[in-house]
């Protein structure tokens, strides 16, 4: 509370829809990621991390910062599987980005896999970002992108997740990712969506673009 911000109180709650904006009490992310930074590894971290479920939307991105500075792999994964039932919102969701994930990329890859198949939304959501983060590049095999391709939900926030995924995957990885557009292989909200976000990124190239643009349904 020391910390708050009144003015990016009311920002920030209107941008997340999904919380009550009296759990939110407007903490710029610097401010947390200093807190984060200062706390971690302590014993003040670690009964924080017992501490569930939290009252305040700063709590759980602070929980998760704090998951995300984990350096062991499987510590991370434990306090994910903790405190993801515990996540509402797409912000907490997306700010989780474990250290530790990137030199276990076999793991990680049978992790993620699990994560999609829960039925809690941004567990969902979560698995499907470290799928992109991790699985776009160098690790990259055309067989991942069934994953999100194969994931089926009424939830807007997993929706969105998965058109994210296809345009960054159309960015980085275009002639495997493609088809999934030239086929239909999506839901028709997801496929336009998907060609909404490609066509607004500037990694696509503009022939590219109309290319999609012509592929709208």
């Amino acid at each position: 509370f020391v910390l708050r911000d009144p003015a990016y109180q009311a920002f920030q709650s209107k941008l997340i829809p999904t919380i009550d904006p009296q759990t939110v009490i407007g903490v710029r992310m610097p401010a947390l990621r200093k807190l984060a930074r200062e706390i971690a590894g302590t014993p003040v971290a670690e009964g924080f991390l017992q501490e569930l479920p939290h009252r305040y939307y700063e709590e759980n991105n602070l929980h998760g910062l704090l998951i995300s500075a984990i350096p062991d792999y499987d510590g991370a994964v434990a306090a994910l599987e903790t405190f993801l039932p515990y996540v509402d919102n797409w912000a907490t969701c997306d700010l989780l980005s474990p250290k530790a994930f990137r030199k276990h990329p076999p793991e990680l890859r049978k992790q993620i896999r699990r994560w999609v198949e829960d039925a809690h939304t941004y567990t969902v959501r979560f698995g499907l970002g470290m799928l992109m983060s991790f699985y776009l590049d160098e690790d990259f095999k055309p067989e991942y992108l069934e994953i999100p391709a194969q994931v089926q939900s009424e939830e807007y926030y997993v929706n969105m997740m998965i058109a994210w995924f296809f345009a960054t995957a159309l960015a980085k990885q275009w002639d495997a990712a493609f088809p999934y557009i030239q086929e239909d292989r999506l839901s028709v909200w997801v496929h336009n969506k998907t060609i909404q976000k490609a066509r607004e990124s500037y990694r696509i190239t503009d022939e590219q673009k109309q290319i999609l643009k012509e592929l709208k349904r």
